[in-house]
């Protein structure tokens, strides 16, 4: 009897490790970065800048992109208590143990949705968006290679940033960081201003290609926060300070 206890304990112990280790290389259509490797509160600096111009209310909304595990997620709710933060994932195994992390005290006001992309979301309804690490593969950088394509392409990251654009209001902030991309050669550069950039040693080492794919050598890229202009004079109805 004993034996046997002990048996399905090692089975849920494997269960468990089975789920908390990375899972490269699980294709799924439409995955960007194949590695669900993450940490809690990973970019302080960025939350705490962020903290600085998005005010913590009821009416907050703030996205995860490629939430992961929900370390980010959970992070952001130390910065913003008050606020209602949605953790999106392309990965259900993800999602899954995102859900389970929840407790009563923070279930009202976080959630966590499986999905490969922001389409779902309503129009102009987040004060800012984060997108960390996500829009990039490692293996680009290892490897040497001088093209992004065919395993990442440029179209997919204009694509994917044209819609974080559509979902934010006005004065609302995008947060992109390690990517294999620069936001300024997108199709919606225009419509933001730069608000925040890192220093040298806050960057990745990840390579940069342009928008037929190409290996830019020896380029670095610092911007990392962006804010949505307002449309028209007056229009800024976001959670947002100067």
């Amino acid at each position: 009897m004993i034996a046997t206890s002990l048996s399905r304990m090692g089975k849920s112990v494997r269960r468990m490790m089975q789920k908390l280790r990375p899972w490269p290389g699980r294709e799924i259509p439409g995955r960007f970065q194949a590695y669900s490797h993450t940490l809690p509160d990973r970019y302080p600096w960025i939350f705490e800048f962020i903290r600085s111009r998005v005010a913590d209310e009821a009416a907050t909304r703030l996205l995860s992109f490629g939430c992961s595990r929900g370390d980010e997620v959970f992070s952001l709710r130390k910065y913003f208590p008050a606020a209602a933060i949605k953790g999106i994932d392309i990965d259900p195994r993800n999602i899954e143990l995102c859900f389970a992390r929840l407790t009563s005290a923070n279930s009202r006001t976080t959630c966590f949705v499986a999905a490969s992309d922001t389409q779902a979301e309503t129009s102009g309804s987040y004060d800012a968006i984060f997108c960390l690490a996500v829009l990039c593969l490692g293996d680009l950088t290892t490897s040497g290679a001088q093209r992004s394509d065919p395993r990442l392409k440029f179209e997919d990251f204009d694509r994917m940033v044209a819609d974080f654009a559509r979902c934010l209001k006005p004065r609302g902030i995008l947060v992109l960081h390690t990517t294999n991309f620069r936001f300024c050669d997108s199709s919606v550069a225009g419509d933001f201003d730069v608000v925040l950039e890192a220093d040298a040693a806050q960057l990745a080492p990840d390579v940069l290609f342009d928008r037929d794919n190409k290996l830019i050598t020896g380029a670095r890229y610092h911007p990392v926060a962006f804010r949505k202009r307002a449309a028209t004079a007056g229009a800024d109805s976001s959670n947002t300070v100067p």
